[in-house]
């Protein structure tokens, strides 16, 4: 019990690689309000020198942004960095014995293949880490110090199907999902692109990256398959629609054969019913249900004679969808409760 409540009390040094954007912001607001967690550096690039106050006023941070040159005096590191530059940062912070939590694309795909397909760069065989959702790999979360943190997209549609493959129905067979995920503007980065701008965006919806999404072998993988050997058929329209931020993920699926309604429901119930940031809504949800917070809700919308459900998921892509699941994966490997700081 005594060192049970020691390490409860415990203060880790935290620092933020990429700390200037939506996602880093995120990380900062949940890490300075942390009980267990001291947040020493916030590391940019475009805004070195700035102060946080300055860029986002709402933190009440006065810390400067500062430049990354290889430190390693803190006990956690996130990194919250384009694709690809996390490959070059990691291997170093991994030696230096650090916990380590990649929110990138970097360290997520097994087969260096896929990566090169999909994000446009190759990679070694050896750069992968364990992937960080909890519902789903928490035993493996909890002996592991380095982390590879789920896309948003990703998150929204593996948590809408994840009992459907691993759960203990051993007679639900998935033959294909058709997913449409609609994304908020934040889904995109900080980025100053036309196409991302109010005028272009405001009361506009659109596909894109329809088939090539770097999030599709992501997916797949976690389901236990992949895009070279597919075992389902799988279709993902990526959309991004005039919201600052949420992802509403509309999955379609097709089964074997038929289910009943009452033998899904039961399915996702068990599945989550230790998962605290999962809530299975007898109604439809809805965005608004889940911005600013770290849940993500499914609603089992139709379950059809003919053996076809509608599942219908919503998160919010800067919290579940990234900064609130590197949290959760954060106090996951501490030993601390899991909801800590996040509600």
């Amino acid at each position: 019990m005594t060192s049970f409540v020691s390490d409860c009390l415990k203060k880790y040094s935290v620092s933020i690689i990429g700390a200037s954007g939506y996602s880093g912001a995120e990380l900062t607001r949940l890490l300075l309000r942390h009980s267990n967690v001291e947040l020493k550096k916030l590391y940019a690039f475009s805004q070195v020198g700035n102060c946080v106050s300055d860029l986002y006023p709402a933190l009440g941070c006065d810390k400067a942004y500062q430049l990354y040159s290889g430190e390693t005096e803190s006990d956690i590191y996130f990194l919250a960095l384009p694709h690809g530059e996390a490959l070059q940062l990691v291997p170093s912070l991994v030696q230096a014995g650090k916990i380590v939590i990649d929110l990138s694309g970097d360290f997520r795909l097994k087969n260096p293949e896929e990566h090169k397909e999909f994000y446009k760069q190759a990679k070694s065989p050896e750069a992968f880490m364990t992937y960080g959702m909890p519902e789903l790999f928490r035993e493996e979360i909890m002996r592991e110090k380095a982390i590879s943190n789920p896309g948003c997209y990703a998150s929204s549609i593996i948590l809408g199907v994840a009992p459907l493959f691993l759960g203990t129905e051993s007679s639900i067979k998935v033959r294909a999902i058709n997913c449409t995920s609609t994304s908020g503007i934040s889904g995109a980065g900080r980025s100053n692109k036309t196409e991302l701008s109010f005028s272009e965006m405001s009361e506009n919806i659109r596909a894109y990256k329809v088939g090539v999404h770097q999030h599709t072998p992501e997916i797949m993988q976690a389901l236990g398959t992949s895009t070279k050997t597919p075992s389902f058929d799988f279709t993902f329209t990526p959309m991004i629609g005039s919201l600052v931020r949420g992802i509403y993920s509309i999955l379609n699926i097709q089964l074997d054969s038929p289910a009943e309604e009452e033998q899904i429901m039961k399915l996702y119930h068990n599945f989550y019913k230790h998962a605290p940031f999962i809530r299975v809504r007898d109604t439809m949800t809805e965005i608004k249900h889940v911005v600013y917070t770290n849940f993500c809700d499914i609603h089992i919308a139709r379950v059809t004679e003919s053996g076809s459900l509608l599942i219908v998921s919503a998160l919010d892509n800067l919290l579940k969808g990234a900064a609130g699941q590197a949290v959760q994966n954060m106090n996951i490997i501490l030993g601390l409760d899991e909801k800590t700081g996040l509600i």
